[in-house]
Formats: C-alpha cells, structure tokens, sequence
C-alpha cells in the first residue's frame, strides 16, 4: 500500500490520540501514564503549527498509519532554535521503514522552518528500536538519565540523543 507523508490536520487527531492510547496504556515507551483526548491533541497540533513546527502525519490509503512531530525542548527564549522529536506508529506498522520515512520527513522540515538541534528524548526500555532509528537518522547519544521515570512498576532510565542540523559537529 502507498503511504504518503503530509502535514497532519485536525480530522487525524482522533486517530492520533486511538495510536498513542496504545503506547500510554501498552509500553512504557512514554512516560504518560493517561492518554490524552482527541480534543488535547486537536489544542497541541494547534499550538505546534502557530509556532511553525511540523505535525506530520503517514497516511495509508486514507487511515493514519503513524505520526511524528517536534515540540519545544524548553520554554526558555534562548532554546526556540531547539526541539525534541516525537513519532508513533499504529500498532501492525512497526518495521516497515515507515519510522524511518517519519523522521527524514520531520527533520526536513524542521530545517526548513530555522530548527538548528532536535533532541530525542527515549525511554530505556530494552528495546533499541528507537534509538536505532535515531542513530541511522545521524542522531548522537548525549547523555543518560538513571531511574527519571516509574511506570507500570519499573523504574526507567532515558537516553538523550541529538541532531543537528546545520551540519556542524557537536562538541
């Protein structure tokens, strides 16, 4: 089936909230512990796209097959060049390359949009999956944080992973 990658609009979000309910309530690949609605989703795609950040979405033949998006890493002025990274696919589209195709789509268009660094901020999970993707994307490990969360009675660790975009080195 063709996918084709676009910028999300507000008839996904209940689809958006349907995929990452799963993750909330399933994994501890997050770290909420209540999904949030659709009408939360509709208020955060809103707020992402007046700032000019990109909410993308991987549409299979009319269904949301997964989406990812970049949010302020902080609230401070001096950090507005910096985001974190998000991406979710819908259960059955895990391993498909689908990630992959995400997180080109969004890292071109945070450039596009003055973006310098994205950091993605994964939970420890055992599962290397996430970080995999990153690393083949040209992410770099930047540090761990030990026991940051507890969920589903295991506390986690997150590693912190950085991209940036202007093509200079990280030091």
């Amino acid at each position: 089936m063709e996918v084709a990658i676009r910028a999300a609009s507000g008839r996904d979000m209940d689809r958006v909230a349907e995929i990452y309910a799963h993750y909330v309530t399933s994994t501890v690949v997050t770290f909420d512990t209540a999904p949030p609605t659709a009408g939360a989703w509709q208020a955060r795609l809103g707020d992402l796209t007046g700032r000019g950040l990109p909410f993308l979405v991987a549409d299979a033949g009319g269904e949301v097959a997964g989406y990812a998006y970049a949010s302020p890493w902080k609230s401070r002025p001096a950090y507005r060049c910096t985001v974190e990274d998000s991406i979710y696919l819908a259960p059955g589209w895990t391993g498909r390359g689908l990630g992959r195709r995400l997180l080109d789509a969004l890292l071109d268009a945070c450039a596009a949009a003055g973006v310098r660094q994205v950091i993605a901020v994964i939970a420890d999970s055992g599962d290397g999956a996430s970080a995999g993707l990153h690393g083949r994307c040209g992410f770099t490990e930047a540090g761990r944080l030990a026991a940051v969360g507890h969920k589903h009675g295991r506390w986690l660790a997150t590693v912190l992973m950085q991209r940036d975009l202007t093509g200079a080195p990280i030091t």
